[in-house]
């Protein structure tokens, strides 16, 4: 440190031209690149990204994707006792649940809070699929399954 006295006025001067240098809360943003889909800070708050009405449309189509073949699990017409049969049908569980995160990722990006709830709840349906048949077979239930088929259970 100094010895001298600082001069406050200068200091407090060049502090002000910052402050008039920068701009104001109340002046709009001064137009930028935004990126595909990302929200625009403005005054601290985020602001939604627009939407065009496409975008809205490819998302509600994964949303109802989702939602069919969520649905189309419950009537599967092939036994998953165990074998090829059950891993074709943990192959649809799989697809079950990327297609509820991908529409959940797509909703909430698009923010439209319907389709996003409708994508959260395809991605636990197959959740709860998924640990209705894997649970059994890991020693994590009461009656123990397989996950090979003995020679004569192939049917089954």
């Amino acid at each position: 440190m100094s010895d001298q006295p600082r001069d406050w006025d200068k200091e407090l001067a060049e502090i002000d031209k910052v402050i008039a240098r920068a701009p104001s809360p109340s002046q709009p943003p001064a137009p930028a690149a935004a990126g595909r889909g990302k929200a625009v800070e403005s005054g601290g708050k985020q602001a939604a990204p627009r939407v065009g009405p496409l975008a809205t449309l490819t998302t509600w189509l994964r949303v109802i994707l989702g939602l069919l073949l969520a649905i189309g699990m419950t009537q599967w017409p092939y036994p998953t006792a165990c074998g090829l049969n059950l891993a074709v049908y943990l192959t649809a569980i799989m697809v079950v649940i990327v297609a509820g995160f991908w529409s959940a990722i797509s909703s909430w990006r698009r923010r439209l809070g319907l389709a996003h709830v409708l994508a959260l709840l395809v991605l636990l349906w197959g959740g709860i699929l998924a640990a209705r048949e894997v649970l059994p077979r890991v020693g994590y239930a009461r009656h123990a399954r397989t996950w090979s088929c003995d020679a004569g259970d192939s049917s089954s």
